[in-house]
């Protein structure tokens, strides 16, 4: 049903390394893009107890049947096979042979760079972007785009998005990470989760956290490098160098889909979202995932970074392209209002030789340069990484 940016960057790798492995958050869509692009490959599900089994206890015999290469999804569940991997793509001299799929960084990660180095494209799948959702025939306003997210099957099988992150955080969210972090009070980490999501776009502060849920500094820091891990959140990592200024070094949180840290604000439907105070927040995530969602389809980093000084001049992000660094604003507003970009004016002076240009991308229509600054529709945000 969607047709998924990604898929031509998966298949071209696939041409250059004899293994592929595309990581994201559960239900973002791994599963049916890797079938889709490489439909004529066998294909295992190590989530399956009884295959988990056969792997874990019988590797070559498990590897034995895909002598052309295979589809193996969640290979986190059984890292040991890549270790087995590794002989045999090393003696078949194949390109796209195994197709690997994952949805935990640090167990994944650790394992292919440990077995797979130098034999495996990483890429990664987060959930829908604006165009992909348009392509398929979903027109959205912007409440309705924040209410609803990116994950595929909510608009698959025109879910309502509340019951559906409801029973995505139960099934997934809790699961997993309860596995994970040996969680003993359900709801102290429920209510940890739900701060973060109120905490969208602002700086970091550990010991405020768990001050507010009686954790200590040290325990917030683990359940968010999980959380991290299992792409439920992400930090925006803080752009200094010698500007002459003091700059702030901690980084920012944000969530991998709108939707589901909606969903933890209790917001239900689009009044309410309207309403919502923290409405520009989420805008301001939903507008930065879809630059990172472009780099990533991309098979690229991101390099995205905010500013911040002790005077509190703050650019909402700073994309690094080379030498040249190019500051972004958001804002939900529809109405253009000059205010928006004096601050991108004031991050010109601090480098003109390296800032040539700047956007801002908001809620209106109206698309035009005004001296260095470009405006942007939010639906053309990409442009601004061009």
């Amino acid at each position: 049903m969607f047709k998924r940016e990604i898929e031509e960057e998966l298949l071209n790798l696939s041409k250059d390394y004899p293994v592929v492995t595309v990581i994201g958050p559960r239900q973002s869509g791994k599963t049916t893009v890797v079938k889709s692009v490489f439909s004529q490959k066998k294909y295992a599900n190590l989530e399956f107890p009884d295959v988990r089994s056969m792997a874990l206890e019988d590797p070559r015999g498990f590897l034995e049947q895909f002598p052309d290469g295979g589809i193996l999804d969640e290979i986190q569940r059984a890292p040991e096979l890549l270790s087995y991997i590794q002989p045999i793509v090393d003696e078949k001299d194949q390109k796209g042979m195994f197709i690997l799929t994952g949805s935990h960084q640090i167990e994944l990660q650790e394992a292919v760079f440990q077995s797979l180095a130098g034999r495996t494209a990483l890429l990664t799948l987060l959930p829908m972007n604006l165009l992909e959702l348009q392509q398929a025939g979903f027109h959205l306003s912007i409440d309705e785009w924040m209410l609803k997210g990116g994950y595929p099957r909510i608009y698959k099988d025109l879910l309502d998005p509340t019951k559906a992150y409801r029973n995505y955080v139960q099934t997934y969210v809790e699961r997993d990470l309860r596995q994970l972090i040996q969680v003993k009070d359900l709801l102290q980490f429920e209510r940890f989760v739900q701060i973060l999501a109120g905490r969208i776009g602002q700086i970091l502060n550990m010991e405020e956290i768990g001050g507010e849920i009686g954790l200590s500094s040290h325990t917030v820091k683990h359940w968010i490098s999980i959380l991290e891990a299992s792409f439920i959140v992400f930090r925006l990592q803080p752009y200094f160098e010698n500007f002459g200024k003091r700059i702030i070094k901690s980084p920012k949180l944000y969530f991998n889909d709108v939707g589901l840290a909606a969903y933890l604000l209790g917001i239900q439907n689009e009044i309410q979202m309207n309403r919502d105070p923290l409405r520009g927040n989420l805008f301001e995530n939903a507008v930065l995932l879809e630059l990172k969602k472009h780099h990533f389809n991309q098979g690229l980093d991101s390099p995205l970074f905010y500013y911040r000084d002790m005077q509190k001049n703050e650019i909402d992000i700073i994309y690094k392209k080379a030498n040249e660094l190019i500051p972004i604003e958001i804002k939900s507003s529809k109405t253009y209002h000059q205010d928006f970009i004096k601050k991108l004016g004031y991050f010109h002076s601090l480098a003109p030789e390296r800032v040539k240009k700047s956007f801002l991308i908001y809620a209106g229509d109206l698309e035009q340069s005004i001296q260095t600054t470009q405006l942007l529709n939010f639906q053309h945000a990409t442009q601004a990484l061009n």
